[in-house]
């Protein structure tokens, strides 16, 4: 694996463990929309997990991470379509799709 995707891949690990750091404690819907910070935050390592994945995909288009391209998208409706994204979806992402890419990415720094 070249140098540049494994530097994007571990951007995508971290990222992903800093929005772990930021959600709160009790993993409520109620108490993350009350945290500016920490939601503001969670979009920002969204962002970074896009990017990489489209600087990923520019190399090799067809990279084997699910959903790459709606994660470029997201990424690219958070920074340039902030007032379209409510903090149900970021929180779907959250619940839903974080650890599935979080287990991709180990796995493909693992095998690498």
């Amino acid at each position: 694996m070249e140098i540049e995707v494994r530097t994007r891949l571990e951007d995508i690990k971290q990222a992903i463990n800093e929005i772990y750091s930021f959600l709160p404690k009790e993993k409520e819907y109620a108490v993350f929309q009350e945290d500016l910070k920490g939601k503001r935050a969670i979009e920002r390592n969204i962002e970074i997990i896009g990017e990489a994945i489209n600087k990923i995909l520019k190399i090799h288009p067809e990279f084997p991470i699910t959903n790459a391209r709606k994660i470029v998208d997201t990424r690219n409706r958070i920074s340039q379509g902030y007032d379209t994204v409510s903090d149900a979806i970021i929180w779907t992402i959250v619940v839903r799709d974080l650890e599935k890419l979080k287990s991709e990415i180990e796995k493909l720094l693992t095998d690498s």
